[in-house]
């Protein structure tokens, strides 16, 4: 017979267990797919040792699957993917992507708009281009999460560049926009997946690469293809940013966002060292490649017809007007500023 003590006793024992019940049932971990714009070799530096980090601190939470360039998709088609959701994150510039955006020309090398690596977070957190960018692809359904800075662009050749005319009937592997503006000096861009590059160089299809500073060339092959290095560079750092789909970046909780947020920023910082050190060592103890460069004055004309590119692309758009005058008026500080932010 129960007694109604017994029920009661029964039932205080119960209800502890009752409650824990839910933890055997735990929420299965939040999974994404990331596809960067580098290949395994880069991608070792530019943002795998951030992805380890937070899958470790995610604590079985969340787990990123990083994927290297154009294992799922290729890199032209990344916008589409992580648009419809084929993909939940990327890491890559803009241009490279092929975002149906204003502001698209802008990342990657847009021509002399950086001198420096630092000059790219502070364009995007101080002078309002964060601001800008995460609006431009709201419009398009793509959740803009971060912008950073990565490495200069100089042209990395089979013949050696001592002059302007050097470049006149050049194959270059370039991003779309550097290529656009370096085609007015007779450069010839070519368009290859990524992977392919050093075999086209090796077989005479490309005879040179401006995708990159020394420190890419050297990790991954491209100086044992090439014979010479310009110290001649037409912007001062790749700008590149990290991208989400909205409605996985909605499915994450806040603590996890929170995280991720980190983790780029461990990307950025990362990046920030490790070119800006490799890019001095390598050109003054590298063997590999021989250093070459225009004279300062022939140069100058490059630089120059930059300007003119910006006015043609402002012209473009409302908003690339606008990214234009903030590029504009933050050089023009920079150059108020003086050493050691501009030397001139």
């Amino acid at each position: 017979m129960t007694t109604r003590r017994k029920f009661l006793t029964t039932a205080a024992i119960a209800a502890p267990a009752a409650l824990a019940a839910p933890a055997l049932h735990a929420q299965a971990p939040i999974k994404w797919r990331l596809q960067t714009y580098a290949g395994p070799a880069l991608g070792e530096h530019v943002i795998k040792p951030s992805i380890d980090a937070f899958n470790k601190v995610a604590a079985g939470q969340m787990e990123i699957e990083l994927f290297y360039a154009d294992q799922l998709v290729p890199t032209s088609e990344l916008f589409r993917a992580v648009q419809n959701g084929t993909i939940d994150a990327v890491q890559s510039d803009d241009d490279s992507m092929a975002s149906p955006t204003d502001v698209t020309v802008f990342g990657g090398y847009f021509p002399f708009a950086t001198r420096y690596s630092l000059d790219v977070p502070v364009l995007f957190n101080q002078w309002g281009l964060n601001k800008i960018w995460e609006e431009e692809y709201d419009k398009v359904g793509v959740k803009w999460l971060s912008a950073g800075a990565w490495d200069p662009c100089h042209f990395a050749t089979k013949e050696p560049i001592n002059s302007l005319a050097d470049l006149n009937g050049l194959r270059v592997f370039t991003f779309p926009t550097a290529g656009r503006f370096m085609s007015k000096f007779g450069v010839v861009p070519v368009t290859l997946p990524w992977e392919d590059i050093e075999v086209a160089v090796q077989t005479g299809e490309l005879d040179g690469i401006a995708w990159s500073g020394i420190t890419e060339d050297y990790t991954v092959g491209w100086a044992d293809v090439t014979n010479y290095f310009l110290t001649n560079n037409i912007s001062g750092a790749w700008a590149g940013s990290y991208f989400a789909n909205p409605a996985s970046w909605a499915a994450v909780p806040e603590h996890l966002q929170e995280l991720y947020k980190l983790c780029m920023d461990s990307s950025h910082y990362y990046r920030q060292h490790w070119y800006w050190g490799g890019e001095a060592r390598l050109r003054t103890e590298g063997t590999k490649m021989e250093l070459t460069t225009i004279p300062d004055a022939e140069w100058a004309t490059v630089e120059a017809a930059a300007r003119d590119f910006w006015d043609e692309i402002a012209a473009e758009s409302e908003t690339k007007a606008k990214v234009v005058q903030i590029i504009k008026d933050y050089n023009d500080s920079m150059n108020r500023a003086g050493r050691p932010y501009r030397y001139n």
